[in-house]
């Protein structure tokens, strides 16, 4: 990487950090939503667990709604700070600076992360305090879920990123619609011998539902389900590339048509 490219990237990065540290109602929105849904589900998790003492046992359903909100939050991260540059009309000066598209899109993922991080910690350790849930005690793997989710979150984010370059804000809706489209084949409440067959077939094109059935393993059998997280990993990077190649698509049509300094109407 060269050092124009790193100096780029890092003064974007100080931009998006500046905008978060100077707004606390951002920083605390950002923890808010991970913190409300650990509570609403973990209570639920306790109801059911009156029945079915393994899903309180196991933490189960805690878990998953942790590390799926890691997908949400990946995604929702990336995509915001994305629109913030449109809604205050900057991607035409953003690219004048210059500043190349992976550059951006390397700054928008670090920003997520950072981001992602700031909302799912607070609510893993609040986890520990109201359900007696430690979710650290996965370990390795857990590392190696969270990556996944997270890539998966980014890869929606390029589609989605790509086109709202090309249409602008009136697609914005997609920002919160699409990661719900993937939920019902994700698997994440339950196994995927639940759904029909027909639906299981795509399920399996889904990186998601790997990652949840190996949690599953993991958490309820203490089996490592390798094979599992090199299906979802593999398919995340399938999608990871198609999505960077609708961003750049996008990006090409979006700078030939002029709409770069249109962006935000």
């Amino acid at each position: 990487m060269k050092l124009g490219s790193v100096c780029r990237i890092h003064a974007l990065l100080l931009r998006y950090l500046y905008v978060l540290r100077s707004s606390w109602p951002r920083i605390i929105e950002i923890s808010y939503w991970p913190t409300m849904q650990l509570i609403i589900w973990g209570f639920v998790s306790l109801h059911f667990g009156a029945a079915q003492p393994e899903i309180t046992a196991s933490g189960i359903l805690i878990s998953v709604v942790l590390v799926w909100d890691s997908l949400f939050r990946s995604h929702v991260s990336y995509t915001l700070s994305f629109l913030e540059e449109m809604w205050s009309r900057n991607l035409g000066n953003l690219f004048v600076a210059p500043l190349r598209p992976w550059e951006l899109m390397l700054a928008l993922a670090t920003i997520s992360l950072i981001r992602t991080l700031i909302g799912m910690i607070p609510a893993a350790l609040l986890a520990i305090r109201f359900f007696g849930v430690f979710v650290f005690d996965m370990g390795l793997p857990l590392l190696v879920f969270f990556f996944n989710l997270v890539f998966t979150g980014w890869a929606i984010s390029q589609v989605v990123t790509g086109i709202l370059l090309r249409y602008g804000l009136g697609a914005e809706s997609l920002t919160w619609v699409i990661p719900f489209m993937i939920a019902p084949v994700s698997c994440i409440y339950y196994p995927l011998s639940t759904l029909p067959a027909w639906l299981q077939k795509i399920a399996n094109l889904v990186p998601t539902s790997y990652v949840f059935e190996g949690m599953r393993a993991l958490v309820l059998h203490g089996e490592w389900r390798a094979d599992l997280l090199q299906k979802a990993f593999m398919l995340n990077c399938i999608y990871f590339g198609l999505g960077m190649c609708v961003f750049l698509i996008a990006f090409r049509s979006a700078r030939t048509h002029g709409l770069l300094l249109q962006a935000g109407e």
